[in-house]
């Protein structure tokens, strides 16, 4: 597989994905505090859970500092000069264990749910395939190929140089061809690497996995709505781990059909 698109097949894709999207697309932002806006149902329960756990967390603080607060003043040397002599008390004993115990498990129910939900697509409608390389991203749709008889759509997706950038364009999050996504779809995606330990994210799809030499990891997306979404490689993997942006473009599925049409003749007719 070559380094990148050919020029025939880079001009379709950017054609194919160059109607207007929403400006809103969810990258990083200077002082943001929390997460992305949620751009797929495995984030939103992220954020439910978190939502969840943060209450648990500032109602155990507000509790504490409370008993903290209260001991303090009730049981100064000034209120009680004369201290209690005894030191055990069993069924706070048991309280203060049992208690935490149960805070743990409350959290921990919600928790193995969503990692079940976000392990596996259910039953997914397409596939994309990542593969990770020093230092560049590559993908591919292996279900064009069945469809299409004329082989899969692959290609590589590369940063582009800070020099390149048009106006709008992100630095150190643009890529000169987006992961191309219909809208609305279950995507399963199967990633894995050529060298060494990658790992693909995109935090607006409460999406990050390992790829790994020799291993294929799975997980799923499904986009709720068109825009850009941006990500990078969150695993150190050598000298240029912070120049191999992910980006993805979701686009309606008229217009990701009309997109992949091209793509698999054009593509294929270039190999």
């Amino acid at each position: 597989m070559t380094r990148a698109l050919s020029p025939l097949a880079a001009g379709i894709a950017g054609a194919a994905v160059s109607v207007p999207l929403p400006a809103a697309a969810a990258a990083p932002m200077p002082w943001a505090i929390g997460f992305q806006a949620a751009a797929s149902p495995t984030m939103q329960r992220i954020v439910s859970l978190a939502s969840f756990v943060n209450g648990v967390i500032v109602a155990v603080v507000v509790l504490v500092s409370v008993l903290v607060a209260w001991v303090a003043w009730r049981y100064n040397a000034r209120r009680n000069p004369v201290p209690a002599t005894w030191s055990h008390n069993t069924k706070l004993e048991i309280a203060w264990t049992a208690v935490p115990a149960l805070i743990l498990l409350v959290i921990a129910v919600p928790s193995f749910r969503l990692l079940y939900f976000e392990d596996r697509a259910p039953d997914p409608q397409m596939t994309v395939k990542v593969i990770g390389h020093q230092w560049y991203w590559s993908y591919e749709y292996p279900d064009t190929g069945k469809a299409s008889g004329q082989g899969e759509v692959k290609f590589d997706s590369n940063l582009v140089d800070e020099a390149d950038l048009k106006p709008g364009q992100l630095r150190l999050l643009t890529a000169d061809h987006p992961l191309v996504l219909p809208v609305g779809v279950r995507v399963r995606l199967l990633v894995t690497s050529e060298d060494v330990i990658h790992s693909w994210s995109v935090p607006a799809f409460g999406v990050k996995i390992d790829a790994i030499p020799g291993r294929l990891n799975e997980t799923w997306v499904q986009v709720n709505s068109p825009g850009l979404y941006y990500g990078q490689c969150s695993q150190l993997c050598g000298i240029n781990h912070g120049f191999m942006p992910i980006m993805v473009k979701a686009v309606p599925k008229e217009q990701f059909h009309a997109w992949l049409t091209d793509a698999q003749v054009h593509l294929a007719s270039a190999r």
